[in-house]
């Protein structure tokens, strides 16, 4: 197993601190999320040679390997040409996790378009029909390249894209049974996902090849007032936290244990966001905490 920082909270820092800064943190995997000097949000990866190159030397320098990548882009936009354009920049994005010797990329379903280009459309132009169908085509164009490539694709439901629940998200990449395609379950989720985390793991589990840790409140209960949304009744705003493992309401105890018993082998992320004010802190406090998790529920041996 892996076991990753998302240094999202430390953004700021340039890509050789941000190896330094994660060794000193306790980690040896960083999982990149989107940042604006190497793979941003919805354009063309601005990763550089010369920037790669540096990036590399700084991971070696600190004994840090590079665990995940993760481009975002509209690849289930209903618009042709926001679909095309998204298919371009991850053909970029997999040139980028060749040449940095990263084997896994993670995303989101995509979202759908962009909110600017639905405003004002005609009705039923953005339906999760469509940004299923867009999402197919993309991935007719891109899982060829990923199989010839050795990388593998771990795809996470998400609040808000077309598709939200775990068991959706499961059946689609089980049904296309391509080896290069895989699921992420992210804690922080598990709200939106079902009602029954254990069973969803292990529902995921023969495709679960990632997975992130952060809490976050369950937002159905209390009435559903866990957050103060107004007006009340606003059930469709997607409300959620990525905070450090403790204050929230996921049972820890039953999301390491279920690890466990599925014999969980993949990335293992960090993905606290809600701290940036005190990032370091954060950030030791959650290795240190999924370490003894790990320890308390070790994964069964297998039979010699």
């Amino acid at each position: 197993m892996k076991i990753a920082l998302d240094p999202y909270m430390i953004r700021h820092l340039s890509l050789p601190e941000l190896c330094r800064a994660t060794a000193e943190l306790g980690y040896d995997q960083i999982e990149l999320s989107p940042r604006s000097d190497f793979l941003d949000w919805w354009v063309m990866p601005r990763a550089t040679k010369e920037r790669m190159a540096g990036f590399k030397a700084a991971l070696r320098e600190h004994g840090v390997g590079l665990a995940t990548l993760q481009p975002m882009y509209r690849w289930a936009s209903p618009f042709e040409d926001e679909r095309q354009w998204a298919v371009r920049c991850w053909k970029k994005a997999i040139e980028v996790a060749v040449e940095m010797g990263c084997d896994t990329l993670i995303s989101e379903f995509g979202r759908g378009a962009s909110p600017e280009r639905s405003v004002g459309e005609r009705p039923g132009a953005n339906t999760r029909e469509l940004c299923e169908a867009a999402w197919f085509r993309s991935m007719d164009e891109l899982l060829p390249i990923f199989e010839r490539e050795g990388l593998t694709l771990s795809v996470e439901p998400h609040p808000e894209d077309w598709v939200e629940q775990l068991q959706p998200a499961a059946d689609i990449v089980k049904n296309i049974g391509s080896k290069a395609l895989k699921l992420s379950y992210i804690a922080p989720h598990t709200f939106y996902y079902g009602d029954d985390m254990a069973a969803m793991i292990r529902e995921a589990a023969p495709v679960l090849a990632h997975v992130r840790v952060a809490d976050t409140f369950n937002h159905k209960k209390s009435s559903q007032l866990r957050y103060i949304v107004n007006p009340p009744g606003s059930t469709q705003i997607r409300v959620h936290q990525h905070l450090d493992m403790g204050q929230g309401e996921i049972d820890w105890d039953l999301f390491f244990t279920t690890l466990a018993e599925v014999k969980f082998d993949g990335v293992l992320s960090a993905c606290v966001f809600a701290w940036e004010e005190r990032a370091e802190e954060s950030s030791r406090f959650m290795r240190g905490e999924i370490q003894r998790y790990l320890d308390q529920y070790p994964r069964p041996s297998c039979p010699a």
